[in-house]
C-alpha cells in the first residue's frame, strides 16, 4: 500500500483545514516546494497537491506553486481543485503534473471525465468527497444529492482506475477513518481506492492496509504528519510490515 502525504495550497501556502472549512485554517509552511520536497527525501514516492483556492471559486489560483514544485520533484504529483474544464487539465499536465484529480466536474460533467479516460487514461482520478454518504463538491461546501457509492460505480463504468474517498467529516480532525464506509465502497467496485480523511496513528494505518485485498492501494496522510503524530518513516515501515 502506498503512502502519500498532501500538500494543501491556500494563497500559496501550505496549510490544513479542519474538515474543509476555510476559516479554519492552520498554516504550516510559507514554501509549499520545500514542504513537498521534505516528503520526498523522507521517502514518499507520490504526493497528493490541492489547489484550495481552485475547489473554493472554481479555478486554479496557486498555479507559480505548482509549477516550481513539479521542477523540484522528481516523484509524481497528483493535483486536484479547481479542474473543471479539459483545458484546466492539459495545463496541468504542462506544469509537469502526472495525475489530475476530478471532483466537481465529474458530477456536473461526467461524460467529460469519460472522455478525459479515453485521452489520458490512469492518468485521471476521480476524488469523491462524501459526507454521511452523500457526494460533496464545489469545495465541499455544497450537496450533489448523490450517494457516493453509486456515483464510484457510475465513475468505474466511465472507465476511472483509481478513486479517492474522503470522507468530510473525519478529514483534518485527527479522529480516525471511516473504515466502514471506506469498506463498503471498496466491496462495491473493482478498481483502485485511496483512502483520506481522519489518520491520526500507526494503527490507523495498520487498519487501513487491513483493507488492501479489497482494493484499497493507498492512503493519504496530511494533519497527522503535520502535527507530529508520526513521522514518514514510521508510517512507512507501518505500512511495510503490516501482515
Amino acid at each position: 500500500m502506498q503512502l502519500i502525504p498532501a500538500v494543501d495550497l491556500h494563497g500559496g501556502k501550505c496549510v490544513r483545514l479542519l474538515k474543509g472549512q476555510r476559516e479554519k485554517e492552520t498554516v504550516y509552511s510559507d514554501d509549499p516546494a520545500e514542504m513537498a520536497r521534505k516528503w520526498e527525501r523522507e521517502g514518499a514516492h507520490r504526493l497528493h497537491v490541492v489547489d484550495l483556492d481552485g475547489a473554493f471559486d472554481g479555478a486554479p489560483a496557486n498555479t507559480a506553486v505548482i509549477r516550481e514544485m513539479a521542477s523540484r520533484l522528481t516523484i509524481p504529483l497528483q493535483l486536484g481543485g479547481g479542474m473543471r474544464s479539459r483545458e484546466m487539465v492539459e495545463h496541468a499536465f504542462k506544469l509537469g503534473i502526472q495525475r489530475v484529480i476530478l471532483g466537481t466536474v465529474a458530477v456536473e460533467q461526467p461524460l467529460l471525465v469519460r472522455e478525459l479516460v479515453q485521452a489520458y487514461a490512469d492518468r485521471i482520478i476521480v476524488g469523491i468527497d462524501a459526507r454521511d454518504g452523500m457526494v460533496a463538491i464545489k469545495g465541499w461546501v455544497q450537496g450533489a444529492g448523490l450517494d457516493a457509492v453509486e456515483f464510484a460505480r457510475t465513475m468505474q463504468d466511465y472507465g476511472v482506475q483509481e478513486i479517492i474517498y474522503t470522507d468530510i467529516a473525519r478529514d483534518g480532525t485527527l479522529h480516525g477513518p471511516n473504515l466502514d464506509a471506506l469498506e463498503n465502497l471498496a466491496r462495491e467496485l473493482d478498481i483502485s481506492i485511496i483512502a483520506s480523511g481522519g489518520i491520526s496513528s500507526l494503527e490507523d494505518l495498520r487498519q487501513v492496509k487491513d483493507l488492501e485485498p479489497l482494493g484499497v492501494r493507498g492512503v493519504i496522510v496530511g494533519q497527522a504528519l503535520y502535527a507530529g503524530k508520526f513521522t514518514l518513516q514510521e508510517a512507512l515501515a507501518a505500512l511495510h510490515h503490516s501482515a
